[in-house]
C-alpha cells in the first residue's frame, strides 16, 4: 500500500494507522530528512529479520540504527552519555545525523548477538517524528538503497513502491526523498569522529 502523508499536514487519522500496522509487526518505508528508509518496531523479532532479509544483511552483522522523536527515552537503549556528547546531539537534533553511542543492555536482546554500540536518529521530518511519537518506542531503521551503480539512493516513493510493494507492508509517500545520507557521528572514543559525511553538517 502506498499512503501519502504531508510533512506539513499531518493527518492523525494516517499516523495511527502506520502505528497500528507497526505495532502488529508492520514492515514500512518512510521519508526523513535525508533519504527514504526501511524499518518495523523494536518489540517485534519477526520483523526485524524481515527487514534484516529486505536488506539483503545477516542480523546478527547488521547495522540498523533507532529513530527516537526526542531525546527523552535515550537513557534507556544507550549507556550514560556524558555532558559534551549529550549537548553535540542536542544541538544538532532533530537533523540529518546519526549519532554512534555505547548501547545499553537491551540492544544485544532485541539483535540476538553482541551489538555494544547503537545508531541514533531524530530526524528533522515531522512524520516519522509523529509516528514515533504515537508508538512510544523507538523505530528500527535502515536506509533504501537504489540498485543503480551511479545512483545510490532513490529519491521518488512511487518508484520505492514499484519496487518494494510486495515485502513491505506499507511506503509512506513523504515527497521526493534526498539522495545524500545521514551524516554518521562516532561518539564512542574520547575524540568524536565523522565516519561518514552527508546531508548533515555538525554545529
Amino acid at each position: 500500500m502506498l499512503l501519502k502523508i504531508y510533512e506539513n499536514n499531518t493527518n492523525d487519522k494516517h499516523i495511527r494507522q502506520v502505528t497500528d500496522l507497526i505495532r502488529n509487526g508492520g514492515v514500512f518505508i518512510f521519508p526523513t530528512d535525508s533519504v527514504y528508509g526501511l524499518g518495523c518496531s523494536i518489540n517485534h523479532p519477526k520483523a526485524i529479520e524481515r527487514v534484516a532479509k529486505i536488506k539483503g544483511v545477516k542480523l546478527e552483522k547488521s547495522d540498523f540504527s533507532f529513530i527516537f522523536p526526542d531525546l527523552s527515552s535515550l537513557s534507556e537503549y544507550t549507556k550514560p552519555i556524558d555532558n559534551v556528547i549529550f549537548k553535540l546531539i542536542k544541538k544538532n537534533s532533530p537533523g540529518a545525523f546519526t549519532f554512534i553511542l555505547h548501547a545499553s543492555n537491551r540492544i544485544p536482546k532485541i539483535f540476538k548477538n553482541k551489538k555494544k554500540t547503537i545508531g541514533i536518529r531524530i530526524p528533522d521530518n515531522q512524520i516519522i517524528i509523529a509516528i514515533a511519537q504515537e508508538l512510544g518506542t523507538p523505530i528500527l531503521t535502515t536506509s533504501i538503497h537504489d540498485d543503480d551503480e551511479v545512483i545510490e539512493y532513490t529519491t521518488d516513493p512511487e518508484l520505492i513502491h514499484e519496487k518494494y510493494q510486495n515485502v513491505v507492508d506499507l511506503v509512506i509517500d513523504g515527497g521526493y526523498g534526498k539522495n545524500e545520507a545521514s551524516t554518521v557521528v562516532d561518539c564512542t572514543a574520547l575524540d568524536i569522529e565523522i565516519i561518514r559525511q552527508g546531508v548533515g553538517e555538525l554545529i
